[in-house]
């Protein structure tokens, strides 16, 4: 917003306690009479529909349990500047089915891209978004290319990118245990990276747990584009904004 020439306000978790201190929808509508644009970051996706069905002003989804639409933004803009197109890009997602594969799932949709999803069983992106990707694909470019496998090495041939996240994301911390151990044999090593071949990109929305669901030498090595991810987030961001405000 600075760079737009706009001012941004924060409202911490602890400010705004939203549903508690105030209802979703008094917040929203509150908001509205201040402000001419919501950014929401929170946990429950409902929130975000709450805040948007109630507000008078446009609301973006910042993040939440079941999507981030920005960072895929962000993501498809890395995407195309590294290959000069998005239609036809295999992405290979390595790890947990999150929202960060959600959101992938229903931009690539839009742009042309393939998928193949390598998770543990039970880990798989929720039905009702794969389906979703399929519909937006079928009126975009066609048939949406997709496989689902629990196999990282089968996932990762032909990929143009490779791309994983943490095995363990914000709400989750009580089942760190569990998902470390079916997480096992899933994370993005120099070898899986061979296995894709020289030319593939390795992506990560950050931050990152070392060792975890990506090595060291894989996240500072050559294949990885993650600052360049980080950046766009910047730039998505300003013409999201450009284009809603």
């Amino acid at each position: 917003m600075r760079q737009l020439g706009g001012h941004a306000i924060y409202l911490a978790p602890q400010d705004i306690q939203l549903g508690a201190r105030e209802s979703v929808p008094d917040v929203a509508r509150n908001l509205s009479r201040w402000v001419n644009g919501i950014m929401a970051r929170t946990y429950a996706h409902r929130t975000v529909q709450e805040l948007a069905e109630h507000a008078s002003v446009p609301v973006v989804n910042g993040l939440s349990d079941w999507e981030h639409p920005c960072q895929t933004l962000g993501d498809l803009l890395t995407i195309q500047e590294h290959f000069g197109r998005l239609d036809g890009i295999k992405l290979t997602w390595v790890g947990d089915g999150n929202n960060v594969l959600h959101s992938l799932l229903l931009g690539g949709a839009k742009v042309g891209m393939s998928f193949s999803v390598a998770t543990p069983p039970g880990y798989e992106p929720a039905k009702e978004i794969v389906a979703r990707a399929r519909e937006i694909a079928s009126g975009a470019k066609g048939a949406l290319a997709m496989t689902l496998t629990h196999d990282p090495r089968e996932a990762v041939r032909g990929a143009d990118v490779i791309y994983t996240d943490v095995w363990v994301s914000m709400g989750q911390e009580a089942e760190r245990a569990r998902r470390l151990a079916a997480f096992a044999g899933f994370q993005v090593d120099s070898a899986l990276v061979r296995a894709a071949g020289p030319r593939v990109k390795v992506m990560h929305c950050l931050p990152a747990h070392r060792g975890e669901e990506i090595a060291g030498d894989v996240l500072d090595g050559p294949n990885a584009i993650v600052l360049d991810q980080a950046e766009n987030r910047l730039h998505a961001q300003k013409g999201l904004l450009a284009m809603i405000l």
